[in-house]
C-alpha cells in the first residue's frame, strides 16, 4: 500500500511539474518575442499614476510623451522617464539604462504601453521595438528563485 501512495505522489509532482514548465515556456515565448527586453514589477517600476485613484499603479494603454529622463543617483544605471498621455495622465517609469540600448530616450520621444497578460509592455512607438516589461507582482513573484523544501 504504502508503494502505492509513493507512486501516486511520484505522478502528481511530475504533473506538477510538467504543468509548471509549460507556463514558464508560454511565458518565455511570449517574452521571446519582445526581443532582448528588461523585465521589472508593476510595484517596483511604475511610480505616481495620475490615472491610479487607489494607488494601484494603473497606466492607461496607448501612446505617451517622454517628458523627463533622469539618472537616479541613489540607484546606479537606473533611469527615471516621466511620461505623459494627454494633459492629466503622467506617470513614473524606473527601469535599468541598459533596456533602452544604445538609441537610450530623450523628452520628446513617444513610448506605447501595452497590456499583455504578464504585465505592461512598453515600446518605441516609432519601431514598436518593446524594450521593457512591467510584470505584474503576482507573476514577478512567480519567476523569482525559491528554494526547494525536501519532504
Amino acid at each position: 500500500m504504502a508503494l502505492s501512495s509513493l507512486r501516486i505522489a511520484c505522478l502528481v509532482v511530475a504533473g506538477l511539474t510538467t504543468a509548471a514548465a509549460s507556463q514558464a515556456e508560454s511565458f518565455a515565448s511570449s517574452a521571446s518575442s519582445a526581443g532582448s527586453a528588461s523585465v521589472g514589477s508593476l510595484s517596483d517600476s511604475i511610480k505616481g499614476s495620475s490615472n491610479a485613484s487607489s494607488g494601484d499603479n494603473k497606466v492607461a494603454e496607448g501612446d505617451y510623451k517622454v517628458i523627463e529622463v533622469a539618472a537616479l543617483p541613489e540607484r546606479p544605471g537606473m533611469l527615471r522617464l516621466t511620461l505623459r498621455q494627454g494633459e492629466h495622465n503622467e506617470f513614473l517609469l524606473e527601469l535599468p539604462q541598459q533596456a533602452l540600448g544604445a538609441r537610450g530616450a530623450a523628452a520628446g520621444d513617444t513610448v506605447s504601453a501595452r497590456y499583455r497578460p504578464y504585465g505592461i509592455e512598453f515600446a518605441r512607438a516609432d519601431t514598436r521595438e518593446t524594450f521593457f516589461l512591467v510584470l505584474t507582482d503576482d507573476w514577478r513573484r512567480e519567476l523569482d528563485a525559491h528554494p526547494v523544501a525536501t519532504l
